[in-house]
């Protein structure tokens, strides 16, 4: 088991998904939702705060109001979501990591897409991990068959305690196509709590 341990105070960072947090089990893509079900399936119990990605101050009283959103360039309709603090008593968390979701719903009243980002205003010691929540993710829809890149440190990104990814993971899986983007790394002229630490995940119905 590898580790990779920053030199500065207060700073540790740990390249192994099951020492640092919790598996990201699910039965849906995200919890009971999932990429492809119908927007009239998604249950209302257990999710709040449903917003219109584009407009914030666009609430909307549940799924069914997606076609009130504005639509995209792609012709999706994005609704930002929580969960319930109810049923999540920890809030709005993916695999142990602070997340803001999104759901893109397309022109047929289904789920096109899903977006999970880690959240950059995660209190320190939950932000500093969050590029592993990547290699979770990964873990989720099965380690084989990942094409990835990896940029070098370069200019204004640089390690931070002797740790930098910069990375881009792409997959097709069970009519799926899921991309993951993972970043850790510092820039020079900025102070040290102002490093860049992060994942995006997106899944989306495989051809749309």
């Amino acid at each position: 088991m590898s580790k990779h341990r920053s030199a500065i105070p207060g700073f540790v960072f740990v390249a192994t998904v099951m020492a640092a947090v919790p598996a990201m089990a699910t039965a849906g893509d995200l919890r009971d939702i999932s990429v492809g079900m119908a927007i009239s399936a998604a249950p209302n119990a257990g999710y709040v705060n449903l917003t219109c990605a584009g407009d914030k101050t666009h609430k909307l009283t549940g799924w069914t109001q997606w076609s009130d959103c504005p639509a995209g360039a792609d012709q999706t309709r994005a609704i930002r979501f929580e969960y319930d603090p109810a049923t999540s008593r920890d809030g709005t968390m993916v695999g142990g990591h602070p997340a803001i979701l999104t759901a893109m719903v397309g022109q047929d009243a289904r789920i096109a897409a899903l977006t999970i980002e880690t959240d950059p205003k995660a209190r320190l010691y939950l932000r500093k991990k969050a590029f592993l929540l990547g290699l979770q993710a990964k873990s989720r829809y099965g380690a084989d068959g990942w094409s990835c890149s990896e940029a070098p440190p370069a200019g204004d990104k640089q390690p931070v305690g002797g740790t930098f990814v910069d990375e881009h993971c792409s997959k097709t899986a069970d009519g799926r196509s899921i991309e993951i983007e993972r970043h850790l790394y510092g820039q020079p002229n900025k102070e040290l709590k102002d490093f860049t630490d992060e994942t995006r995940i997106t899944i989306r119905r495989a051809g749309s």
